[in-house]
């Protein structure tokens, strides 16, 4: 436009910090420049000016970013207004989406990786839980080199309900119980599940003891942190919860271990909960001959020589060995300390009074015989003996380890 109507052909607009925005006319120009142009600068080869018009476009320039951010903040403001009016039907809305997202996610979920509908039972019928071909959603989706071995479940409240599960580090056994306790999460949440069928009576609340982990802030230890846990699970599971326990007691020693652990199964056997318990601790297998209701399962290994091949499966019956020497080795322990393990390990069981730990007596009262709390005596009255036996007869110096009591 100033091009036309000053006919300077080499005029232009520029900008820079010092002036602003400005006209620049070459010298061979500037006699055409208009009286209302305002001399700003002079050059060698040109003049620079400015006029009351390009400055007023200068300042709706400049002042637009923070005239936009006013603009939309009061349209912001004008929003809001009305969505206030509407908030019940906004909140309404959202959550209904959020549930069509969950459902429908869960439906994908159930069509692809092969998961079926539940059976529910109500929770004031009588406790059962079974699981036939149960997985893990997690973990069989990740790639660890091996194919996921699924497995089965049955408590009853008038059987088996309260399993106890041995077998070596790294058998499955934690793996195991999480998988039936996520299985009945998503259940009781209305989500498929990855097993061929589950069915079971619903629970009041789901009690886990599992992992290992201290406080250092609170100077609590793995073992208080632990007993902690299952005081709380104690003090408020009820028969219609599902409890979870991983290695109780095992931060202690042996015989405090044992003795607590016991102790745990027993409680929770009078309380008639649904249990999976987990042990190290192959002494506590006799409380399947002394309670109605507990059983033994261990998960199948295989020797190959020095080596152990662990297959995943659950089955009925104790497991024989621990295999801590086998798994120390698969760990990558140096030789001469796997092989002077498994040296102590053999001399310490031929003298240890945990290998000769007495059976619970035959009788006709109840499923392990005599009276209950006779039974628990006399038991303890000879492990003591044994290991009163044990400290006379065993010289101080024969191992150079501490002693087990």
């Amino acid at each position: 436009r100033e091009k036309k109507r000053t006919g300077i052909s080499s005029l232009k607009i520029s900008f820079n910090k010092v002036f602003g925005y400005y006209m620049e006319v070459s010298n061979a120009h500037k006699d055409a420049v208009p009286e209302d142009y305002l001399r700003k600068q002079t050059l060698v080869n040109a003049e620079r000016y400015i006029t009351q018009e390009l400055k007023e476009f200068e300042e709706k320039i400049l002042t637009a970013e923070e005239r936009i951010g006013e603009l939309e903040y009061s349209l912001f403001l004008e929003l809001k207004e009305k969505l206030m009016l509407q908030s019940q039907r906004v909140q309404k809305t959202a959550s209904e989406i959020a549930v069509l997202d969950v459902l429908a996610g869960w439906a994908d979920l159930a069509e692809h990786l092969n998961y079926k509908r539940p059976v529910l039972r109500p929770m004031n019928t009588e406790r059962f839980m079974e699981f036939r071909a149960c997985r893990h959603p997690v973990i069989e989706q990740i790639d660890l080199g091996e194919v996921f071995v699924p497995n089965d479940l049955l408590l009853e409240e008038q059987g088996n309900r309260i399993m106890l599960i041995t077998g070596p580090n790294m058998a499955g056994k934690s793996t195991y119980m999480r998988q039936i306790a996520l299985n009945v999460l998503m259940a009781q949440c209305g989500c498929f599940v990855p097993a061929e069928h589950a069915e079971f009576s619903m629970v009041d609340r789901i009690f886990t003891r599992v992992g290992a982990s201290d406080n250092l802030s609170l100077g609590q230890s793995t073992f208080m942190m632990e007993m902690n846990e299952v005081s709380a699970i104690l003090h408020n599971a009820s028969q219609l919860s599902l409890i979870i326990l991983d290695e109780v007691g095992r931060g202690t020693s042996t015989f405090d271990g044992i003795s607590i652990a016991w102790a745990i199964v027993e409680n929770l056997h009078s309380l008639g909960a649904l249990t999976l318990c987990a042990t190290h601790y192959h002494e506590l297998t006799a409380l399947s001959q002394e309670l109605e209701g507990v059983e033994n399962y261990s998960f199948l290994v295989e020797e190959e020589g020095e080596d152990i091949v662990f297959l995943r499966k659950l089955i009925e019956g104790e497991a024989n060995k621990s295999y801590g020497v086998q798994v120390a080795r698969l760990a990558g322990l140096p030789d001469a300390v796997v092989r002077r393990a498994g040296e102590m390990m053999i001399e310490l069981e031929d003298h240890s009074v945990l290998s000769h730990m007495p059976a619970p007596p035959e009788t006709s009262s109840g499923k392990g015989g005599q009276n209950h709390k006779d039974l628990k005596n006399d038991f303890t009255d000879e492990l003591l003996e044994r290991g009163r036996s044990y400290q006379r007869q065993k010289p101080a110096d024969e191992f150079q380890q501490p002693s087990l009591f």
